[in-house]
């Protein structure tokens, strides 16, 4: 098993999200339930890497399974998606009148969708 110290050094996505009653939650999502708080986002993500800590060395002390942190390289970036005709004609039309692949139409579409949701 790694040490404390080897743990800490690895790239944990942290995400941070605005909290409903003012102040910043953060969280590790490959750390389950470690999350923490603060009044601003500095804060936050101070408590953020001491909320790490204190998960890690629980997580030590108990045998507890760590998992490592994902990797951009874990993914291939291609899925396959079925999708009806009429929605697979419109997307096409779409990116034509767009002058783009359809491929770049569906990666623009989606990445606009995860910027509206990351905003809420």
């Amino acid at each position: 098993m790694k040490m404390l110290e080897e743990y800490m050094k690895m790239p944990y996505r942290m995400e941070i999200l605005p909290d409903e009653e003012g102040g910043y939650v953060v969280s590790f999502p490959e750390l389950k339930g470690c999350l923490t708080s603060g009044e601003n986002i500095e804060m936050a993500v101070a408590n953020a890497e001491e909320a790490k800590r204190e998960w890690l060395m629980a997580a030590i002390e108990d045998n507890y399974p760590i998992p490592e942190p994902s990797r951009d390289e874990d993914y291939s970036g291609q899925f396959k998606l079925r999708i009806p005709k009429s929605l697979h004609r419109q997307l096409v039309e779409q990116s034509r009148r767009e002058g783009i692949s359809m491929n770049q139409y569906c990666l623009y579409l989606l990445s606009q969708n995860i910027a509206i949701v990351s905003r809420n």
